[in-house]
């Protein structure tokens, strides 16, 4: 997505109620925003991403990305603008569920917004905190790899759960670990089957079948591709 007004902001940090109209509008800012749906919800597009905002999720936009938005309902949003000095560098957008502790943030941004009007030093340790929060949270397609990896894992679903195009979710997975995601589903199998091949006394079947396997044929081809050994013999030489 090119073009679109840029939107300048003070280094100080903004949080304030917001609703957003059905015309179709793009910007960008010199500053990080979080939204946080309070009611209706909110489209948004990006080159990589489009994203339908509801309330059952909260949404990052980094500073200099030009974004489209628009909403088709009566909507209301809590917005969270951070100058670049609360941010880290090369931060991306990412699209959160709003699990216990985003709810909790949004309630405690809230509070603010009622009881001050201006920046307050409260606001700000909680700007802090949300930033310590980007950095620390684990994208939630990665998430749903570690819950899911003993499953059938479709490179749609994963683009999906990111709300990322899928020919550019690729590229973007690999930026963030280094592997593809079939490598990185991969790995996480062979670590499980070989813990389960080194510290269990279980037969190949029963490890076939915990990691996903319909038989132990197909897991034992599958292991002597990546490992260049059967599991049997892996299973021999490590336990001594």
């Amino acid at each position: 997505m090119k073009g679109g007004r840029v939107v300048k902001r003070s280094r100080q940090v903004n949080c304030d109620k917001r609703s957003y109209s059905n015309e179709i509008q793009s910007h960008k800012h010199d500053f990080g925003q979080f939204l946080f749906p309070l009611q209706g919800s909110l489209e948004i597009n990006t080159n990589q991403q489009e994203v339908k905002l509801t309330t059952e999720h909260c949404f990052y936009l980094p500073p200099t990305l030009t974004h489209g938005f628009h909403s088709k309902e009566r909507n209301e949003f809590l917005i969270l603008d951070l100058p670049d000095l609360f941010l880290l560098r090369d931060t991306e957008s990412m699209y959160i569920k709003m699990d216990e502790q985003w709810s909790s943030i949004r309630f405690l941004l809230l509070e603010e917004v009622r009881h001050n009007k201006n920046e307050s030093a409260a606001l700000r340790d909680l700007a802090r905190y949300v930033t310590h929060k980007l950095k620390t949270s684990t994208p939630p397609s990665i998430d749903y790899i570690h819950n899911h990896y003993k499953e059938s894992i479709s490179l749609d679903t994963l683009a999906e759960i990111e709300k990322y195009h899928p020919t550019y979710y690729s590229t973007w997975f690999k930026q963030k670990t280094g592997k593809s995601p079939k490598r990185y589903i991969t790995d996480l199998r062979l670590a499980e089957a070989k813990q389960l091949l080194m510290s269990t006394t279980w037969n190949i079947t029963s490890i076939s079948e915990e990691i996903g396997f319909e038989n132990s044929s197909s897991f034992t081809r599958w292991f002597v591709k990546w490992e260049g050994i059967t599991p049997q013999n892996y299973r021999m030489i490590n336990n001594g």
